[in-house]
């Protein structure tokens, strides 16, 4: 990555804190954007921290997806961000109002020490509780001073009450006489002056309720309650933060109580991943979120079983723009014959038409055979991203698949860990055909190709001229298949990732002739002949093939395709 001469200056301007005082006060509003990301880059909280108090925009975004190479931001620096936005609410100088940290979170334990989701989550949570906390504390001290000022006030009318009250004064006849003036003397005049000035003030609030009020009953004829409360709620919010969700047992009451307490920040969440909680707790959580913001679920090893999908549908399809529905884990298993599976699978179905604007579904293992036309047929727009691993899906669900009006959309497949064989390779080709025009990023790792199947599918996925990333990972392939696959990658321009197998000749002798994914992730290879050897002799091919920019790997575990783009 060539780094652009501001981006060099801007590090050395953040190597060195103590300088700050001298050009902090100076900087322009153009250069805070590659300075914050140079003290992000150099790992600087102090300086992350200033910059963002004082920040001179609207908008501050931080995240979204990284460039290959790219670390997340360290966890210390994004800890004094949100310090540093708290404390902005009371600096004139920051001009702060939406900060967008969708996409921050890294993954736990990764390089560079990043915030993974969850700590990010419980951070923005606390940060959103302290905010409202510190208002409560200037609230506070704001009605102590107004209350001392007042007492002070209060002292003084009866101090004057006092000075002004009847005097008796002998006259000198040794008659007592009062030196009282009348109610218009000035006396009089001087005392009613201060009672006057508690009127006022008594008459000003009451006139503020009153104007209060007329708003209110005015907005109310105009619209309905619900959206007067929210541009009530609204009118408080300095900064709306922006944010993915990570909820799961542990962060479940944070999640709410950040959701539900009124003050200067408000949290929006773009996309929610909810792990190993009820159907119930899901239902209050989705029933805290603002209809308009929500974009991807995500739930996670939750048992949900096929009625608690179904329940969940009707209010998940009340988000307008949620394009991402993501199930992982989730106990749905028609593998299995239960009374009321017919009525079920249809509410699945209902619920899922009601999305009008899903783009993105992920079943992961929920076993449903010869259910997927059920399911798909019943989306009113074609998917983009179809991911379908782990599902036992049958010869019946790939031939609805090839010939269903989501193939010729498809920009990434997923078919992982589904057996493919000679009754399923006509549908799979057939499918292939279909997307060849959009199709970005397949994986079929651990489907069981052997070296006769990868020779009948190499045509097809080499007409796939949009591809950019292809996965056969735990595949029972030779040296020889191998090699093929190579020879047929290097013939396609748009490819960029190829994640292969290790060819059986790698592994340590006892393995069955035709092994499963799972032996072939668990059997151990032989160190002693080479994965060296062979990685070496796939580069002999791209490189008499010119293609530099063709990356081979077989390392599964740190394969990311989204590093693509």
């Amino acid at each position: 990555m060539v780094l652009s001469l501001v981006s060099l200056c801007a590090r050395e301007v953040v190597s060195d804190h103590s300088s700050s005082p001298r050009w902090l006060r100076w900087v322009p509003r153009e250069l805070y954007r590659p300075l914050l990301e140079a003290a992000f880059t150099s790992c600087r909280p102090l300086n992350v921290g200033e910059l963002v108090q004082r920040w001179p925009e609207r908008t501050l975004r931080v995240g979204g997806r990284r460039k290959q190479g790219q670390t997340a931001p360290n966890r210390l620096c994004i800890q004094a961000l949100l310090l540093a936005v708290v404390r902005g609410l009371s600096d004139q100088r920051c001009a702060l109002q939406i900060l967008d940290l969708c996409g921050l979170q890294g993954d736990e334990g990764g390089m560079g020490d990043p915030m993974g989701g969850w700590s990010l989550t419980v951070a923005l949570c606390t940060m959103v509780v302290q905010a409202r906390a510190g208002v409560q504390r200037a609230q506070r001290r704001e009605g102590e001073r107004e209350r001392k000022r007042f007492s002070a006030l209060e002292r003084e009318k009866d101090v004057k009450r006092e000075r002004g009250q009847w005097k008796k004064e002998r006259t000198p006849n040794g008659d007592e006489a009062s030196t009282d003036k009348e109610p218009g003397g000035n006396d009089r005049e001087r005392m009613g002056s201060f009672g006057i000035l508690g009127e006022e003030e008594l008459i000003k609030g009451v006139r503020r309720r009153m104007e209060m009020e007329r708003k209110r009953e005015t907005t109310v004829t105009g619209g309905s309650r619900k959206e007067t409360e929210e541009k009530d709620v609204n009118s408080d919010v300095l900064v709306h933060v922006r944010a993915d969700l990570f909820v799961n047992a542990r962060s479940w009451e944070r999640v709410r109580v950040a959701l539900t307490t009124l003050g200067p920040l408000k949290l929006q969440c773009r996309h929610l991943r909810v792990e190993e909680i009820s159907v119930s707790s899901i239902k209050t959580m989705l029933g805290l979120l603002p209809r308009q913001g929500l974009l991807g679920i995500d739930v996670r090893y939750s048992s949900l079983g096929v009625a608690g999908l179904a329940e969940l549908l009707p209010l998940i399809s009340t988000f307008p723009v949620l394009n991402s529905l993501r199930l992982h884990y989730c106990n749905l298993d028609f593998r299995r014959d239960y009374l009321g599976q017919e009525e079920a699978l249809r509410d699945l179905s209902l619920g899922l038409a009601k999305l009008q604007e899903l783009r993105r579904l992920s079943l992961t293992a929920l076993r449903l055979p010869g259910q997927l036309r059920v399911l798909l047929s019943s989306l009113p727009r074609p998917l983009e991203i179809l991911e379908l691993p782990y599902l036992s899906l049958s010869p019946a669900d790939l031939a609805y698949l090839s010939c269903s009006h989501h193939a010729s959309t498809l920009l990434q497949l997923d078919l992982s860990e589904n057996h493919l064989d000679e009754n399923t390779l006509p549908s799979i080709r057939r499918l292939l055909s279909q997307a060849s025009g959009s199709l970005q990023h397949l994986s079929l790792s651990g489907c069981g190709l052997t070296d006769g199947l990868l020779g009948l599918l190499l045509p097809s996925l080499g007409g796939c001229w949009t591809l950019k990333s292809l996965a056969l990972a735990l595949n029972p392939l030779s040296m020889a298949g191998l090699t093929d696959l190579v020879r047929m990658a290097v013939r396609m321009p748009s490819l960029r990732h190829l994640l292969y197998p290790n060819p059986l000749e790698d592994y340590q002798p006892g393995l069955p002739d035709l092994p499963s994914s799972a032996q072939l992730l668990d059997w151990p290879l032989d160190e002693a002949t080479g994965i060296n050897t062979t990685s070496s002799q796939l580069n002999r091919v791209l490189i008499d093939s010119g293609r530099s920019d063709l990356f081979l790997t077989c390392d599964l575990l740190n394969y990311d395709k989204d590093l693509m783009d």
